[in-house]
């Protein structure tokens, strides 16, 4: 893949944006924090800015800034993993110059100016990574190569799904052989509060089963409050109910404040067609999209459950 136009572009601009998506990820904070690391480090006098939710639990990758309107103007957009301009966190990449695009997912919509996409790499932060290694005055810091290894880790599930390969242990390494601290990294990713270790009992207690192996949680507003934890924590228990024998697909159903968020997974089937049926979108084993009623959830539900069951019979199907 050639990255010829974004190192041009990351040189002729003073004022560099770097856009993620809303509900961000690991690999999101990680493409974003990495990027940054690579440009300030490489180039000392440009400014660089991360721009998306501040997530507490991503905390140790980095921080996130706060930037005044007048910053945009004349400045370079770069916006990483976000497959669609609606899922763009901070709608003020319009008032950049120029746009460019970094991402992994499935292009259903190509909003950049300049669109760097790879459906097939695992992570955003792997690009990333590619992009450091193809210029041999590109540079980054420890902290930096944890930002990208936090992303690749946490978007392969520790190199679990597939599309890992040997590519991605390759650069995984060379981010080593840069100064990751792997035992930092794995201490803040595996370590929970008291109150989402409680709520795990809850979904466990309170998870449901389709007729044909769909394993699902719903969590509630009321829930959350009062196991008092944030959004972001409880979504990043959806891989609580993976590896179940019987269920090759699992949801975790979240009741937003304005929306419902539902996060599917699958080790069997693929379930990005199923997302985007319900206007959402994803990876072939990793998709989600929001509702606005729990009567769209027991639809999804059912699509799901008669997904698995064609799954299991080895026959195809079309939703």
């Amino acid at each position: 893949m050639n990255f010829d136009i974004l190192y041009e572009k990351i040189k002729e601009y003073d004022k560099i944006m770097i856009f993620g998506h809303v509900r961000p990820d690991g690999d999101c904070y990680g493409s974003l924090n990495g990027l940054k690391d690579i440009i300030k480090t490489s180039f000392p006098k440009k400014s660089v800015f991360c721009l998306t939710s501040q997530v507490e639990f991503l905390s140790f990758v980095g921080k996130m800034d706060d930037v005044e309107d007048e910053e945009f103007i004349d400045s370079l957009a770069i916006i990483c993993d976000t497959s669609t301009r609606e899922r763009i966190c901070d709608k003020r990449y319009t008032l950049c110059k120029e746009k460019i695009k970094i991402d992994h997912h499935v292009i259903i919509d190509n909003y950049g100016d300049y669109n760097i996409v790879d459906e097939d790499i695992s992570a955003t932060s792997l690009l990333i990574c590619r992009f450091l290694f193809s210029y041999p005055d590109l540079k980054i810091t420890p902290k930096g190569a944890n930002a990208l290894y936090t992303g690749i880790i946490t978007d392969t599930s520790n190199f679990r799904y597939r599309g890992v390969n040997l590519e991605t242990f390759t650069l995984a390494g060379r981010l080593i052989e840069m100064g990751v601290d792997v035992s930092f990294i794995d201490k803040n990713l595996s370590s929970e509060s008291l109150r989402a270790t409680k709520l795990k009992a809850f979904i466990y207690r309170s998870l449901k089963v389709t007729k044909h192996g769909v394993v699902y949680a719903k969590l509630t507003k009321t829930t959350i409050k009062y196991y008092n934890v944030s959004y972001d924590e409880a979504a990043s228990l959806v891989t609580l109910l993976s590896n179940i024998k019987e269920c090759p697909v699992w949801i975790l159903i979240i009741n937003y404040p304005k929306e419902i968020r539902v996060r599917i997974r699958s080790n069997g089937p693929d379930i990005n067609k199923l997302a985007e049926k319900y206007g959402g979108g994803g990876h072939q084993k990793a998709a989600g999209t929001s509702l606005k009623s729990f009567s769209k959830v027991k639809s999804l539900l059912k699509d799901a459950d008669e997904l698995v069951r064609c799954y299991k019979d080895d026959i195809p199907h079309d939703l």
